[in-house]
């Protein structure tokens, strides 16, 4: 599945028993060897019982993420699809809290991301003390100008005069190894066209620069809202395609509109791939 080119390997743990290594993550998120993907998402049973489905992210490096939410759009239209809802709104556990997708017309899904997360300890992010924007130093470069917020991973947000000529793979590859952020981070690259319209490339920590990131998107609004930049409603252009983001006021939720597209469905024999 994709969303707006944010491309993911769905599989349901729920009617069957998976049990993934690191390994085998990578190797089905490689292009050539597997069958490729930014993240794995895993669909599992919630030991909650307020809460339908338990969702599971993993980067195409193995690693275990706790938010993402354009694979969070994709997750609701495959358990509706799949019929293992008839919910067209569901409550989502995931490592970062409780997400409600909601299913709309043409196969779209709006998802509440929740409140972003300023504090650098939440984020996270070492500082001496918190700030809407921050000097990041960077060795033999100029410092760079960042906001840094929490959708339930941490985003530095840096602007841009235009994005197409921004150093996403090379600056991104250095701030997402930065220091200061001790669990790594997500590199997005805004660039303001107006109050009600942004440019958006993201260097996702993991698995490098990816066509679309959905709580990178979040986290380009919300920094720029509160830099004075941004009106409260902004359609977001990604190189994959496009979202709304809204964050109606500080003290609430971030809701994301957004495409899905379920591409193919198949299976995996791991001896046959493991074995060339």
């Amino acid at each position: 599945m994709h969303g707006i080119g944010n491309d993911f390997v769905v599989i349901d743990a729920i009617n069957q028993q998976v049990e993934l290594t690191t390994s085998q993550i990578r190797l089905l998120a490689d292009r050539r060897y597997g069958v490729g993907c930014d993240q794995l998402l895993l669909v599992e049973k919630s030991s909650n019982p307020a809460v339908d489905f338990k969702y599971r992210i993993f980067n195409a490096d193995g690693g275990e993420v706790a938010q993402c939410g354009n694979g969070a759009r994709c997750f609701a239209r495959y358990v509706y699809d799949k019929g293992l809802t008839a919910k067209t709104t569901i409550a989502v556990e995931t490592a970062s809290g409780v997400i409600y997708p909601s299913m709309k017309s043409g196969g779209e899904v709006t998802v509440d991301m929740g409140l972003p997360q300023f504090t650098p300890s939440n984020i996270p992010f070492v500082t001496e003390q918190q700030s809407i924007t921050y000097r990041l130093p960077i060795a033999n470069r100029q410092d760079v100008e960042i906001g840094a917020v929490s959708m339930g991973n941490p985003h530095a947000v840096l602007l841009v005069d235009d994005v197409n000529t921004a150093e996403v793979n090379t600056l991104g590859a250095i701030i997402e190894r930065h220091g200061q952020f001790p669990e790594r981070v997500n590199v997005g690259f805004m660039e303001v066209v107006n109050p009600s319209q942004i440019n958006l490339r993201v260097f996702e920590r993991g698995a490098g620069e990816t066509l679309a990131c959905g709580t990178g998107a979040c986290a380009a609004v919300v920094s720029g809202i509160q830099r004075g930049l941004l009106a409260r409603e902004v359609k977001v252009k990604l190189p994959g395609g496009e979202l709304v983001i809204e964050w109606s006021n500080d003290n609430a939720s971030v809701w994301m509109t957004g495409p899905t597209t379920h591409v193919f469905d198949g299976e995996i024999a791991w001896a046959t791939i493991n074995s060339n």
